[in-house]
C-alpha cells in the first residue's frame, strides 16, 4: 500500500514498466496531481486545494520515510511531486495562470541549482528532503502562476 501512494497511485511505476527507466517518472506524477489539483479547484474550491495540499504533504513525508532509508529519492517516488504541483496550483483553477505555474514548478524541480533554495531543500536527508526541494520548488510556480492571473 504504501508503494502504490508513494508512487503518486501507480503514476510514478509507469514509465519504469515502459521503458525500464524511472527517469521522467517525475512529471507523469506532477501531471496526475495536476489534474486532480485543478478538478478540486474548479469543483471544490480554493480550501479544498489547500486541504488537499496538507493531506498531500503530510502524507509524502510519512510515506516516504520506509524508503529513504531503503533506496533514497528513487524515481519511482513521485508523491513528492505531487505535493510540490499543488503548492505551484492552489488557488488556481485550469488556465495559463495553471499550466504557468505548472511549468515553472517542473523547470525549478529539474534544474534544482539555478533556483535558490530547492538545491539547499534536495540536500536534507531522509523523507522531510524528499518532499522539501518539491514544495520549495512548488513555491516559484505559485508564484509565476499567480504573477501571470494578476497579469492577465
Amino acid at each position: 500500500m504504501r508503494r502504490l501512494v508513494a508512487s503518486w497511485f501507480g503514476s510514478g511505476l509507469v514509465l519504469g514498466h515502459i521503458r525500464g527507466s524511472d527517469s521522467g517518472s517525475g512529471t507523469v506524477g506532477a501531471l496526475v496531481a495536476f489534474i486532480v489539483s485543478m478538478a478540486v479547484g474548479e469543483y471544490l474550491g480554493v480550501w479544498a486545494q489547500v486541504a488537499g495540499l496538507g493531506l498531500v504533504t503530510v502524507t509524502s513525508v510519512w510515506v516516504t520515510r520506509q524508503f529513504a532509508a531503503e533506496e533514497g529519492d528513487a524515481g519511482w517516488i513521485v508523491i513528492d511531486e505531487a505535493a510540490g504541483t499543488f503548492v505551484a496550483t492552489v488557488g488556481l483553477t485550469i488556465s495559463p495562470a495553471a499550466i504557468a505555474a505548472f511549468l515553472v514548478f517542473r523547470a525549478a524541480d529539474i534544474f534544482k541549482g539555478v533556483f535558490p533554495g530547492v538545491s539547499a531543500a534536495d540536500r536534507m536527508e531522509g523523507p522531510l528532503g524528499i518532499t522539501a526541494d518539491d514544495l520549495v520548488a512548488g513555491a516559484y510556480g505559485l508564484v509565476a502562476g499567480q504573477a501571470v492571473r494578476i497579469l492577465l
